[in-house]
């Protein structure tokens, strides 16, 4: 095996070992589920028809991450690893990819360098090991921005258009708003296009000093056929959108689950600002950068694909509030190309004038991003990094049951204890509860009328309350929940009050 094709493989590789390391690292977070992952746990434990009717009320968006997981709970039983293991896997996919796609745009040290930085920044530790679809989106991001450079470098065939055009349609099938990748990507047809640049030229890899790569495949690029390859990729862009576009329109019936989402404000983009500046650095050193192979560079294929879905995100939040990170975690990859391209750019600058040097200063770059970032890290395996913990509260419950005490939850979304946890309610009853989540095709379940779980109330002499912590409780917004409130509080005296990582269980006595 030459030299040349031994770099390719361990470049990616090391991204894939490195990000598998730290998604591995604190995975079970002392055992905590917060309420988005109890979402995914009791979907998933639901049978395939059970989950088909739920999509047809709420989470369609979710579809098919519900599907798969539910495949993996019936193959390995329910728990954090296998909950998580795939958003691990999925971001050491997509490392690997940003380190593809750095060793072939700016060489092995770009390669190595943006791989490894994926997986330190912290938006992507903390989706690295989220038991939701984003990260697994990002795989497909990168997968698909992979294959695209390889369409532009002239080396792809039919296959390559059918792999590019099912990689988005199926990212766009886990989250729609994915489908921003595509504006990305035709910009960095654009600018591939202006700049002419054809096949690969250069010379071998010997050390960190030197530019290029093997001599390939020259003068197929973008630039010798430029319409032909605008019409393919219009082409494969519009069969993955004809592809989500029934996913999209159907989801616009349930956008009420996302009503919560706050309206953009200018402190929102402070974040997202200081990661385009980041980023915009990182493309102006690889514009001068002596490394230039055929294709689109560094800066081309990284730029927009982190500016583009950022902009999107902002433009359909001043029509509807949507603005939230994890939907434009896969822009990241954009990121951490062009960290890598100016790591790349820093390597053979020092290499000129101290060789030996060139090669211990990615090592030392990534030993002081990852010290200064400990303690972020340390922070996000931690419970405290999510607003709740399910399992801990059905702790508390466990703990202070009785056989023939009442169950109540408020507000009914917090009944997520109890699904992802049964074991830990059994024996007690859900006197609020008409139709279970499973047959109402629901996340939450429906509750009786207010004068029934009234009625049901006053038949019990200690019922035990799962809600919020006060620091992350709201106001009643039903009824139901009212009542709740009232007859406990008219009727009821509180015996005991454990308050554990944002959940509240209160066991509550009847007055004599």
């Amino acid at each position: 095996m030459s030299t040349a094709r031994t770099v390719r493989l361990l470049v990616p590789s090391a991204a894939v070992l490195w990000t598998s390391a730290l998604g591995l690292w604190g995975l079970s977070r002392q055992n905590s589920v917060w309420r988005d992952e109890a979402a995914t746990w009791q979907v998933a434990r639901r049978s395939t028809a059970e989950i088909v009717q739920l999509l047809g009320n709420v989470d369609v968006v979710h579809g098919l991450y519900y599907l798969l997981m539910h495949g993996l709970f019936e193959l390995f039983g329910p728990g954090t690893t296998v909950l998580r293991l795939p958003s691990v896997a999925a971001t050491a996919v997509a490392a690997a990819c940003v380190a593809a796609l750095g060793h072939r745009l700016a060489g092995p040290w770009a390669g190595l360098g943006g791989g490894v930085a994926l997986g330190l920044l912290p938006a992507v530790q903390f989706y690295l090991q989220e038991g939701r679809p984003y990260a697994l989106v990002a795989a497909g991001a990168g997968v698909s921005t992979l294959l695209l450079v390889t369409l532009l470098e002239g080396r792809g065939r039919t296959v390559h258009w059918i792999a590019y055009s099912g990689t988005v349609a199926l990212c766009g099938l886990l989250n729609w708003l994915s489908l921003m990748i595509l504006p990305a990507h035709l910009l960095t047809l654009l600018l591939s296009g202006r700049n002419g640049r054809g096949g690969r030229s250069g010379h071998d890899l010997g050390g960190p000093g030197e530019s290029g790569e093997p001599g390939g495949r020259g003068g197929s690029g973008w630039s010798g056929g430029s319409a032909g390859l605008g019409k393919r990729w219009a082409a494969a862009a519009g069969a993955a959108v004809a592809c989500v576009l029934p996913l999209v329109l159907f989801s616009r019936s349930q956008s009420a689950q996302v009503s919560w989402i706050p309206p953009l404000t200018w402190h929102m983009l402070i974040g997202p600002a200081v990661l385009l500046a980041v980023g915009g650095a990182g493309a102006l050193l690889d514009r001068r950068s002596p490394y230039r192979p055929g294709g689109p560079s560094a800066a081309a294929v990284g730029l927009p694909l982190l500016v583009v879905p950022h902009l999107g995100l902002v433009g359909l939040s001043l029509i509807q509030p949507l603005f939230l990170d994890r939907y434009v975690l896969f822009s990241l990859l954009g990121l951490a190309l062009l960290i890598g391209a100016a790591i790349g750019v820093a390597v053979r600058t020092v290499s000129r004038r101290l060789p030996r040097a060139g090669w211990w200063l990615l090592p030392a770059i990534v030993a002081v991003a990852a010290v200064a970032l400990l303690p972020q890290a340390l922070a996000k395996r931690s419970p405290g990094s999510r607003v709740d913990d399910v399992l801990a509260a059905a702790d508390d419950v466990r703990r202070l049951k009785r056989p023939g005490d009442a169950v109540l939850f408020f507000p009914s979304a917090r009944r997520d204890t109890r699904l992802v946890s049964p074991d830990a309610f059994s024996g007690l009853e859900d006197i609020a509860l008409a139709r279970t989540p499973e047959r109402s095709g629901t996340l939450k379940g429906v509750e009786a009328e207010p004068a029934r779980i009234r009625a049901a109330m006053l038949t019990h002499r200690r019922i035990l309350l799962v809600t919020d912590t006060p620091a992350v409780s709201r106001p009643p917004a039903t009824e139901r929940d009212r009542m709740k409130r009232s007859v406990l509080r008219n009727h009821f005296r509180i015996v005991t009050d454990t308050q554990t990582r944002g959940r509240r269980v209160t066991l509550y006595e009847r007055r004599v």
